[in-house]
């Protein structure tokens, strides 16, 4: 049955929930594609990991990039799972939707999603019937915020041993220290967003003894200098004009600017009349970006103290390709087109979508290798067909850009 529902999302039709499914393939009726999704009794569990193998051979290695971001899909009603007023960052407003925290692979600007796990509000989370009722399982009724939820992935991604270079988030999730603190635990290299008002200290910061005028001696030690937001940290800093790729209208640039801080994530502590203060934490990157419009985002990152600030832009632009594969699942794939209320249905749903991407994705890289190579053999063979009197310079064999994803015939390719 899954070859089957992966033929319907990947096959023609403008909605791809079940019944519409069922009713343009004679192979199969409603009731199975509702049964397998909704109650059907298999574990996703080894689906997931193989799901997680074929995305590694297909884009992982030490130059890929693991994107952490979230997706939200907009509901009318109450009684779906997870549902309620949250942000949603494609409407850019709060909206009555479900939210699911993403991750995905990318190498060569070619993404491939690996995992689709839903955010649960409070609202859900302290209302026990509810969660009864939607069917979500024990160990997901805890209350977890959206960065727990991504360790939590990344520690399945590890394990499966899929292979990428660095750990990509919006501010979102770099905002939160836990997670950076996370990745670090990890070993793991990372870049992330940030607001401008996280507080940073000088790479330089140095802890003294503070000398007590009256009273007790002190017992801890505190940071020379107080700490700053990453706003005004970079206010004196050299920006610099960096191209980071070649996008459909040109090279995409704007103006960067890196600075070595240590980041105020450390434990909280009382310096002087300040109040409580979080002291100097590890040493990392803070990155500006001053785009053509004039706005500004900055970001951390914990790469190494040698890297260079085109390497620093092109890193945390890395990120945008997941917002394409989020629009992909849902235009192509029918991502947001589940109907269904259950923690189960959503998540099995999710993951047919996610294999369906992950082989138009395979057929995508195996049509660019067969261009490929096509143009490397054009030219010899020209060249056997002329007289060797009249040499001719060969012409250029560098790849075009990748072909958008493709569409077929789901009778053709069951997946």
């Amino acid at each position: 049955m899954c070859p089957r529902y992966v033929s319907g999302l990947i096959g023609p039709g403008d909605r791809k929930s079940i019944q519409p499914m069922a009713e343009r393939f004679a192979f199969c009726d409603y009731d199975q594609l509702h049964h397998f999704i909704a109650a059907g009794v298999w574990d996703a569990s080894p689906v997931e990991t193989e799901l997680l193998v074929q995305a590694d051979r297909l884009v992982g290695g030490n130059d890929a990039v693991l994107v952490i971001d979230d997706t939200a899909i907009s509901k009318k009603g109450t009684h779906s799972v997870g549902v309620g007023a949250q942000y949603a960052s494609a409407l850019g407003k709060t909206a009555n939707c479900q939210t699911l925290v993403s991750l995905t692979l990318a190498r060569g600007e070619v993404p491939v999603i690996l995992a689709l796990r839903l955010f649960l509000p409070e609202g859900w989370t302290s209302d026990r019937a509810r969660l009864k009722r939607a069917g979500v399982p024990r160990e997901y009724r805890a209350t977890r915020t959206k960065p727990e939820i991504a360790l939590a992935e990344i520690d399945r991604v590890i394990a499966a041993g899929v292979r990428f270079g660095c750990v990509l988030a919006d501010a979102g999730y770099g905002l939160s220290a836990p997670f950076r603190q996370g990745l670090t635990a990890r070993k793991l290299t990372w870049a992330v967003g940030i607001p401008r008002h996280l507080k940073v200290y000088p790479a330089d910061v140095q802890m003294i003894w503070p000398v007590a005028k009256r009273g007790r001696p002190r017992k801890r030690y505190i940071p020379d200098i107080l700490s700053m937001a990453a706003e005004e940290m970079l206010a004196d800093a050299t920006w610099q004009n960096i191209s980071w790729r070649t996008g459909t209208k040109g090279k995409l640039k704007a103006r960067f600017a890196a600075v070595r801080v240590r980041v105020a994530d450390g434990p909280p502590q009382r310096i002087r009349d300040k109040g409580q203060q979080h002291l100097p934490g590890d040493e990392a990157w803070l990155i500006g970006e001053q785009r053509t419009s004039g706005e500004k985002k900055f970001y951390l990152a914990n790469l190494p103290a040698q890297t260079d600030l085109r390497t620093l832009a092109a890193t945390i632009k890395a990120r945008w390709v997941c917002e394409q594969a989020h629009q992909q699942l849902k235009e192509e794939l029918g991502l947001d087109h589940f109907e269904g209320r259950s923690w189960q249905g959503l998540h099995r749903h999710a993951l047919m979508t996610m294999i369906a991407y992950a082989f138009l994705q395979h057929r995508r890289l195996a049509a660019a290798r067969r261009k490929k190579k096509n143009r490397r053999t054009a030219p010899s063979t020209n060249s056997a067909r002329r007289s060797p009197r009249y040499p001719r310079t060969l012409r250029s064999t560098t790849a075009a850009p990748m072909p958008a994803m493709p569409t077929m015939d789901s009778q053709r390719a069951p997946a």
